[in-house]
């Protein structure tokens, strides 16, 4: 990305959460892929989800899309303009920025699984209400739970105070690895959790600082993910 190296965001093994009740559902069929999984969560979420059958803002609702077996997840808070009109997440300003993040790090948009804590574009693009995080959360849950990604790296504060279950800023959090817990009974305990600014942030605030801190989180997920191969 064009910036200078900084070192690497440290271990903050007391950074964990308690992960929101997810709508899960008896066992699929063994059979059933993730990408059927995904698929049936998708319906099931556009027929069920109490904020988005109830929202009016939006065009269309914005599930998510990637591989549904990555590595590596990135959650962001909820789609904007374009993302409404396409019904994909991050496709806009924001999401070029995401791709040259993911390219610098030398994977491919489709290698990664990109999704919002909400489905559907709030009024005005503003941030998401307590409440909409509460009903439209637990499908983001879901989709951690069939992807099982060995990485989430949260993008902005809404999606990083949601799956941490904290009040503390993303300014604080950025660059320490967390831990987002599963509900009990679920087919994983934990997942590593590294917090960086928004896309979005990083385009309003294109310095060196934050240009540098952003690779720094980048290089800490590369070398999570090579422990993890």
């Amino acid at each position: 990305m064009g910036v200078v190296d900084v070192p690497l965001g440290q271990w903050h093994p007391r950074r964990q959460s308690t992960a929101p009740t997810a709508p899960i559902q008896p066992p699929y069929p063994t059979t059933a892929t993730q990408a059927e999984r995904l698929a049936e969560l998708r319906d099931r979420h556009d027929r069920e989800c109490m904020h988005c059958t109830t929202a009016t803002a939006h065009q269309r609702t914005v599930f998510g899309e990637g591989d549904p077996s990555a590595r590596l997840m990135f959650v962001g808070e909820a789609p904007g303009e374009t993302e409404d009109e396409l019904g994909r997440p991050f496709v806009g300003r924001a999401g070029r920025k995401l791709d040259e993040m993911i390219q610098a790090i030398g994977l491919r948009r489709e290698d990664c699984y990109i999704a919002n804590v909400l489905k559907s574009r709030p009024p005005n693009n503003r941030a998401p209400l307590p409440l909409e995080i509460e009903r439209c959360s637990p499908y983001l849950v879901e989709q951690l739970l069939i992807i099982q990604p060995r990485v989430i790296m949260t993008l902005g504060g809404p999606a990083t105070k949601m799956l941490l279950k904290t009040d503390v800023g993303i300014v604080k959090l950025r660059g320490g690895w967390s831990e987002w817990v599963a509900p009990v009974g679920s087919p994983v305990r934990s997942i590593a959790l590294m917090p960086t600014f928004h896309p979005a942030y990083l385009l309003r605030n294109y310095t060196l600082e934050t240009r540098a801190q952003v690779w720094s989180d980048l290089k800490a997920v590369m070398q999570r993910l090579s422990e993890c191969a």
